[in-house]
């Protein structure tokens, strides 16, 4: 096999198949192959999922947990396969993020997967910043508990994390509408610059690097000597760093360039429709079913 055609599976932008859905995925790599729906088109593709095609496969998740208690990454690392891990940690609520671990647990699953698998192979995406108001009360944001997982996250040894704002699609204002008197709020650009700026002055003291995930118009407002860079959730100048090899560098043109995306190409295996989310996160743009029916 030519090394040039190994690819990155993600596993997923469309879904949090650590959580769910990994002995489905486990199939998928002992059948050697995944059969993808386009969630577009409808049309199926086949990825393959032989570990002389794939280079890397990077997981997506908020609870990692079933993950790590099943032995997924011990079997799939032990048949050869090289794993990166985008492990979204926000602040804990119970009214954006209903059902998730506790912020320990999942601290604590950080901690494992350093461990584990090396915490040069993880990334903490805070993702994404919201800001909203509820009946009764003034302005808000999840960024309460910020620097306490910004320590944590240190002392695990990582040193990037991703950032975004939130992206106020129409089925976020379908599914809040059902919450009386509350709303989701977009603030100028200015706020926004003023607190990347201050995020990125904090993890500066933990030795973190703060990257931004498809905020081009942001990142313009930024002064030039800002530390905050564009980043990329799949970097494949990275993971050839980490795991060498031979891998495509090109941009993935199916993210959003034009809005800043620098995610390189990969192959997703996720579903939106055939592998629901059952976080119920209440800004999430990939959930079509509104949590409160």
């Amino acid at each position: 096999m030519n090394p040039q055609d190994q690819i990155v599976i993600s596993a997923s932008r469309r879904s949090d198949i650590p959580a769910f859905y990994m002995d489905w995925f486990m199939a998928g790599i002992d059948r050697g192959h995944f059969d993808v729906v386009n969630p577009y088109n409808r049309r199926v593709s086949q990825v393959p999922a032989h570990v002389d095609r794939v280079h890397t496969i990077v997981f997506w998740s908020k609870n990692f947990g079933p993950f790590l208690s099943g032995g997924y990454g011990q079997m799939l690392t032990g048949a050869g396969y090289h794993l990166f891990f985008n492990f979204t940690v926000n602040s804990p609520s119970p009214l954006l993020e209903p059902n998730l671990p506790s912020l320990q647990d999942r601290l604590g699953q950080m901690a494992d997967l350093c461990r584990c698998f090396g915490h040069q192979s993880v990334t903490w995406r805070f993702d994404p910043i919201c800001f909203y108001q509820t009946q009764g009360s003034g302005v808000a944001n999840n960024l309460t508990g910020f620097i306490d997982i910004a320590e944590a996250v240190a002392a695990c040894g990582v040193h990037r994390c991703i950032t975004s704002f939130m992206d106020h699609y129409a089925k976020i204002a379908r599914r809040t509408a059902q919450i009386p008197g509350f709303r989701f709020l977009d603030p100028p650009l200015t706020e926004k610059a003023d607190l990347l700026l201050n995020m990125a002055q904090t993890l500066a003291r933990y030795g973190i690097d703060l990257l931004t995930c498809c905020e081009k118009t942001v990142m313009e407002t930024l002064p030039a000597q800002s530390p905050i860079r564009p980043g990329a959730c799949i970097d494949n100048r990275l993971l050839k760093d980490l795991f060498g090899g031979r891998l495509s560098l090109r941009r993935d043109s199916g993210q959003r360039v034009a809005r800043g995306c620098g995610c390189r190409v990969s192959r997703d295996i996720g579903s939106y429709d055939a592998h629901p989310c059952y976080h119920n996160c209440l800004f999430c743009y990939a959930n079509p079913v509104p949590p409160f029916e």
